[in-house]
């Protein structure tokens, strides 16, 4: 059986008496609401994430950013994390809204046979990540267009190429529909949409009905 773990820890920038809780601890947070994202799963990325963070009294996550990732959907996906535990914190009466959370969120996969990829392969695969974003943010686009009509019919040729060529097959992009629903379940409505909508500017209508289910 394979097994997906992330590990936490947190540290503040500054001493206080008191820190802000969260039930059961933010690590069984994270481990009970993680999804793994595609890129990172289908090639054995794995490493850490350091997310800063910022409460206020109430408990609400009101600011929040990747201060150190990997580059990949990983980082995405920590800081969705952190920001789907917000309002869930109880936060000390003397609490400084000012200081800075720290929430370095390892990554581990277990299974899918990770031990036998190549480390080449790997690095490969994250800068490949990072130079593919805007690549796959034309493609997003020339769809979007076309959804309003102002696009190239000529065009699209050249598009479906280079989703061939980046990986997001009829495979990956229902991988993202069930992250998406996984998100769902979490009451992370917006996560859901958002991995939704990127199925529906892929080209694909593999998502019409749950985007016109849960995100109208």
């Amino acid at each position: 059986m394979t097994k997906i773990l992330v590990t936490f820890l947190m540290l503040l920038t500054a001493a206080v008496s008191a820190q802000p809780t969260i039930k059961d601890g933010l690590e069984a947070f994270v481990v009970a609401n993680n999804v793994y994202p595609q890129y990172s799963l289908q090639n054995c990325i794995q490493g850490t994430v350091i997310i800063s963070f910022k409460l206020d009294k109430q408990g609400q996550v009101y600011y929040s950013k990747v201060s150190s990732g990997i580059g990949t959907d990983l980082d995405d996906e920590a800081l969705r994390l952190i920001r789907l535990s917000s309002g869930k914190w109880a936060v000390p009466a003397n609490h400084d809204t000012s200081i800075f959370l720290i929430a370095p969120m390892k990554f581990t996969l277990s299974g899918y046979n990770c031990a036998d990829k190549d480390p080449q392969g790997i690095k490969k695969a994250i800068a490949v990540y990072r130079s593919s974003e805007a690549l796959a943010n034309s493609i997003q686009n020339f769809y979007k267009n076309k959804e309003k009509g102002d696009f190239k019919p000529a065009e699209e040729a050249r598009f479906i190429a280079l989703k061939k060529e980046l990986g997001y097959d009829d495979e990956y992009l229902s991988g993202r529909i069930q992250d998406g629903l996984k998100k769902l379940k979490q009451k992370d409505k917006q996560g859901a949409c958002e991995d939704f909508l990127f199925v529906k500017y892929m080209g694909s209508d593999l998502a019409d009905e749950v985007l016109e289910k849960y995100c109208k």
